[in-house]
Parts: C-alpha cells; structure tokens; sequence
C-alpha cells in the first residue's frame, strides 16, 4: 500500500520534485565521476539523487538518452551506462569578459571553469563550447581551455565601421565582444567611415585573430537618437519593423464580429465594463467588468482580448508572435509582437467597441472570497477608459466616472492583497525611472513611477484571474495534480548565497534580515523593503533584493511561484504582449472542449523560448534606459548633484544619483585628496594616509566627467 502523502508535499504540488530535479544533468555526470568504471541503469541513477516518484525516474531516463547522444555517457549493455573514456572534457556556454577572458558555466560542474586568455579558440559570448579540464590548482579553482566551438550563439552584431584604403574593420559595441571583427571593402555594402552597421560573421580562419564579416544593414550615423534605438534592437537580435507579408496577412483579418461568432459566446455586453492602463497605452488587453448578484454577492469578470481567435496556429502571424515571444518596451517606443492593427484595434479593449474576449469570471462576497469561477469566450463592450490616473483620483476623492464600481473592487483588492501578504508574498513595488522627452525624443525631465491604489487594484484581479486558470487546469479538487500538460509561470527559492550575501549588504545601512526558513525569509524581505523605501539607498538595496531572488520563468513543470505565494500560477492576462498567454488561451479551450493532455515536449520548447526572449527583451529595455540617462547627464555636465555610493571595486566606486538614479563610476584614479585602496572584506575604499573611508551608502556630491553614449557608460568626479 503506497505511502500518502504529508499536508505540505499535498499542498505544494510538484515543489518537491523540482528541487530534486534541479541541475539534475549535473548531479548525473557527477554520479558517474565519483564511481569511474562503474555502470548505472536509470533506476539506479535516481537513487543515488534521492529521486522517488515515477515521473522523476522519467526525467533521468529523458537525461541519460540525452547524454547518450551527445556521446557523453556510453550504453554498455542494454540500460546500463558509463561515462565515455574522455572524462576530462565538458560541455558549455561562454561567459566571455572584456579583457578576452572567459568562464564555461556547464551543468557538469558545481562551479565555472576559469578560461584564460589565449585559451578560448574563438569562441564567442553565449557560444556552446567542448572545454579541456586541466588539474585543479592549489587554489581550487578549476581551469580549461576551449577545443571546439559546438555552436554558435550568434554571428550579427553591432558596432562602428573604421574604414581605411584597403579594408575595414567594425569595432563591436558589446562590451562581450573581445575582438574587432575584419570587414573587406567589397563587404562594407555602402557604409561611410564611422557610421553604425550590423555586421555578419561569414568567416575565422584559424589563424586569424579576428573573425571575417560583411555588413548586412547600414543603421547610420552614432548619436543620433534612432540610430542608437535601432542599434539597441539590433544588438539583441529584436526587429524594429515588421515583414512587409506579415503586416499584409494582419490587413487581411475579418475585423467585424458575426452573429454566428457571439452566440457561441456568452454575451456581457450588458454589463458594465471599463479598463484602466497607463495614460501613453494603446494596447488594452484586460478589462474588468462588474454587477450584483440577486444574492448580495457580486460578479468580477475579468476579460482578456481574445488574440487567439485572430491569430490562428500555423499562421505567418502565429509564426511570427513566436519568434518575437513578447513586446519590447524601449524609452520612448513599443516594439509590439503583434501588428498594429491587432495590437491598437482589433484586440485592443477600446471603450463603445464590441470586443471578443477570454474571461475569468468569478462569483465573489463582500469579504473577497471566492465562491464559484467561470472561464470561457465572451463578447464584451469597455464602457469607459481610465489611465492610472484618473482612477486614483476617483479612489481619493470617491467622486467620478463609475465611482461605486472602482471603489468596491478597490476595497476587494485590498483583502486580497492582504490575504497574498499573509501567506508569504513579497510586495516588489520597485521605482519604476521614466523621461520626458521632447518632439525629437531628447530628454528634458525625469521622473518616476510609483504603484498606487490603482495599480494595485488592477494588479491583484489579474494576479487572482491567472492563478485562478492555473488552479482550474492543474489542480484535483482535492488539491492533487491533475497532470495536465500546461502553460506555468513559475519562481523557484531564493538563492541562499544570494540571500546570504544581501544580509550581509543590508546590515552595513542597519538592516536586519533573517533567512532561515520561507515563511522567515518572506517576512523579513518585506520588512526590509517597507523600512528602506524612501530613504537614499532604497533603489540600490530594492535592485539587490531583486537580484537575490531566482528568475521567473515559463515551463511546463510547475513548481509554483515563491515570489506570489501561489502553488499555481500562468500568464492569461496580456496576450497582446506575450506569447505564453496565448498558449494558455489555446490550451485552456483545448481542455474546456474536453481534450486529453497534449504531449509535453512541443510546449515546453515554446516555454523555453518565450523566456529566452522576455531576458533579451529586459535587457534592451535596460540598455535604452542607460543610454537616455547617459544623455540626460551629457545635459548637465556643469551641475552638482548628491548622489549615493551604490558600489565599491578596486577601480573605484559607483555613485547612484538620488534625484534621478542616475548611476555613475567615480574612478580611483580621479580622487585627489589622497590614495585610496580597495578593502574588498568591507567594500569600501581607505584613504592610505587620511584613513577617510568610502563606503556603500554614503552621500557624496558629484558633478558630470564624462559622458559615452555609445558604450552607455557615466563616469563622475567628487566635489569636495
């Protein structure tokens, strides 16, 4: 008779295996490492990492059969394995530095393999790589060298042509980038001297120390403003135009709702409906509608455009969606995934248009509890459109549009964030930097974005609509997996070094944290973000505290979401701007038409991709933030501003503007008063005579040096 399962493994769902499985390619050649010679079948493997359940025994199996083929472990007799002959080479990805250097992260090792310079055989930034270990020094770190380069992770970057009369050379932005890239002048395609190009890699002889290339787009002359957007796009592989065949098939789209179409639907037109969204959006995805119910209760209806009734799998518009996977919100632009004919029209919730949609509706009392919930396709009509804005405004002064309806789902969205605190959420409302621009997108102010009760009200009915569906597909009425091949947006556990290493930061400003424990943990994060908030260093320690947790990510293996308290949780709510919640359209229809579970493996590559793009997508969004703030301060290069020290490295220390976060290096070189070192056991810098110290946290006024606007990069100089 099989064991039952205790109330925590019950009410944590599939938690337990993925922390098993975690790393679990690495864990398995570090079985075979420790016992050299000795064969293993799957069964075996699984005990050796404590893995119990059938389907983590099923995901060894998939492991061995992938190393199999990769010609990492060998099949001795039928299901028995050991690891090849060559045992002294692992597989990787670069983690390239600027000075030429590298590190291999490899799920074979508990730790990266240190490369040095000269060592890499031209590899890249990000390239899958076969490495050589050599003996482990006495110093315990481990070291290689690159043999072979299995893949590459890209081979089109950006940069600055130098043309000379007899070839050209383009000098990449990146700073990942470690080698000029050879470019001969029948290859240049137009480009002028000193004009930003994307460049393709064509060629490497082996003997060459740089890599052979042509220019495949001409982007224009550095420091115009569109110019460096475009260059930002093209750096991170994302388009700035769509195909002119995609904008022609999104032209081709019956764009009027048929009478045949809604009686399929449940009609709520009826009903009164609004959205609210930031006052600059043109893409409404979600609305919320609302009315009482002859029992007392009330009827929440959250309404989703309905993107998959348009944007058909198979498509050049489904191709298309995924392959950008999401939105990319730059400074002063969208990059939208779809065009803008489904992004600003057809799908947008634009108030007096009838819309199609996808709704969670839910049947709630007036203590916010959930009594019954609906899914499906509906019609729906947006009554009014609210920005932020306006709807904090009606929340203050109870007075407005649809005054009754906002405050009654502002007061239900209280309880239910309270209710999320309670059970361990972590309130992330990090300060969001904003610019006003001018006609010609220069910068003229900055200032920042804070989430108020309107926010919140629209954040916790979206937060309940997307748990709620994942509830509805992944879970048994009696709290069992219903294992349900699904769309999961899932966040792991902190990472305990990580954790470890933010007490330590926050302690020197007069923090307390305790991380033992989730519930500890939890609770100790919130206190530390309600006590900093406002104060000098709050954004530096918020960004810590965010880098501290894991990465949320798309998956198929739900593990649920640390960071929200919730044992399940999607994305259904923005389908106009990610293509996850697409998925979890199709697949929550699949289901309510009574399909069985779809096989696994085609979803969880999409998952997979998706996250990959939503990463490189930040990191644009990141990028085009550094350079605005870059050339905000080129404007006031002759002003003093107080700032905080928000880092401290033996080349000197990064001061954070308070007014505007505007972060900046003050180099060591560049300190006159004295000679200053760096003490890296209490990241601060000592004066060698004076004994002054510099030390994170500190307030020091500052005053523009330098500006670099294609590299991104502020350095300030202290004012005595």
């Amino acid at each position: 008779m099989p064991k039952r399962k205790n109330k925590k493994e019950k009410k944590t769902g599939g938690k337990r295996r993925a922390l098993n499985l975690k790393d679990i390619t690495r864990k398995i050649l570090k079985v075979f490492r420790m016992n050299p010679g000795q064969e293993f079948n799957y069964k075996q493997l699984s005990s050796k990492l404590n893995i119990k359940d059938s389907a983590g025994r099923q995901e060894v199996l998939k492991k061995i059969e992938e190393l199999k083929a990769q010609g990492r472990i060998e099949e001795q007799e039928r299901g028995k394995y050991t690891l090849k002959a060559d045992k002294l080479y692992i597989y990787g990805k670069v983690d390239m530095k600027a000075n030429g250097s590298a590190y291999i992260i490899s799920e074979e090792m508990e730790s990266d393999v240190y490369i040095q310079r000269g060592q890499t055989q031209h590899a890249l930034h990000n390239d899958l790589v076969k490495v050589y270990l050599f003996r482990r020094r006495k110093s315990g770190r481990q070291e290689g060298e690159i043999v072979e380069v299995i893949e590459r992770a890209r081979t089109e970057f950006v940069g600055q042509i130098e043309i000379s009369p007899r070839f050209a050379f383009v000098n990449p932005d990146s700073s990942k980038m470690p080698v000029d890239i050879f470019v001969p002048l029948d290859k240049v395609s137009g480009a002028e001297n000193g004009q930003k190009v994307l460049v393709k890699l064509t060629d490497w002889p082996e003997k060459a120390q740089s890599p052979f290339g042509e220019v495949i787009e001409v982007l224009g002359n550095p420091g115009e403003h569109d110019v460096e957007m475009h260059s930002i796009l093209a750096e991170y592989g994302l388009p700035f135009k769509f195909p002119k065949h995609v904008e022609e098939e999104a032209n081709k789209i019956d764009t009027e709702i048929h009478a045949d179409e809604i009686a399929k639907r449940r009609d709520m037109r009826g009903v009164t409906t609004f959205t609210i969204d930031p006052v600059d959006a043109k893409d409404f995805d979600d609305a919320l509608s609302v009315q009482k119910l002859d029992n007392g209760n009330w009827e929440i209806g959250v309404h989703i455009a309905d993107v998959s009734h348009y944007v058909k799998e198979g498509s050049i518009l489904e191709e298309e969606a995924l392959a950008r996977a999401t939105s990319v919100y730059l400074v002063d632009r969208v990059v939208p995934m779809l065009p803008e004919i489904l992004s600003n029209k057809v799908c947008s919730l634009r108030p007096n248009e009838e819309k199609l949609t996808f709704s969670a509706v839910f049947e709630i009392d007036d203590n916010a509890k959930i009594i019954n919930d609906w899914f499906g396709r509906t019609v729906t009509l947006s009554d009014r459109r609210f920005s932020y804005e306006e709807a904090q405004d009606v929340i203050e002064t109870k007075k407005g549009d649809l005054v009754d309806e906002i405050l009654l789902l502002d007061r239900l969205a209280k309880i239910l964030r309270e209710d999320r605190s309670k059970k361990g959420a972590i309130s992330f409302d990090k300060v969001e930097v904003k610019f006003k621009l001018d006609e010609n997108h220069e910068p003229t102010g900055i200032y920042f974005k804070e989430s108020k009760d309107s926010n919140h009200l629209i954040e916790e009915f979206m937060l309940l609509a997307n748990k709620k569906v994942a509830e509805f597909i992944g879970m048994k009425k009696n709290g069992e997996p219903t294992g349900k091949t699904f769309v999961y947006r899932v966040h792991d556990d902190p990472n305990p070094e990580k954790l470890a290493s933010l007490q330590l930061f926050v302690r020197q400003f007069g923090y307390q944290m305790q991380i033992q424990g989730r519930s500890a943990i939890s609770n100790s994060l919130n206190k530390l973000l309600a006590d900093v908030h406002g104060k000098a260093e709050a954004n530096m320690v918020e960004t810590l505290a965010v880098r501290s947790m894991s990465k949320a990510k798309y998956t198929t293996d739900n593990i649920g979401h640390y960071g929200l308290a919730f044992n399940y949780y999607t994305h259904f709510t923005s389908p106009i701007r990610r293509y996850p919640d697409v998925m979890v359209h199709r697949l929550l229809q699949h289901y309510l038409d009574g399909g069985k579970s779809v096989p696994i493996e085609e979803w969880e590559s999409k998952c997979e991709h998706s996250s990959e793009r939503e990463i490189i997508a930040s990191k644009a969004e990141r990028e085009s933030i550094k350079y605005m703030q870059v050339k905000y301060m080129e404007m006031h290069r002759d002003q003093d501003f107080m700032g905080v020290i928000s880092g401290v490295t033996e080349w000197g220390m990064y001061v954070e503007i308070i007014d505007n976060k505007c972060e900046g290096l003050v180099r060591l070189r560049d300190i006159k008063e004295d000679y200053y070192s760096f003490d890296p056991k209490n990241y601060c810098l000592v004066g060698d005579v004076s004994k002054h110290i510099y030390q994170l946290g500190d307030q020091v006024m500052v005053r523009v040096k330098n500006t670099d606007l294609e590299k991104k990069q502020l350095d300030y100089e202290l004012i005595e």
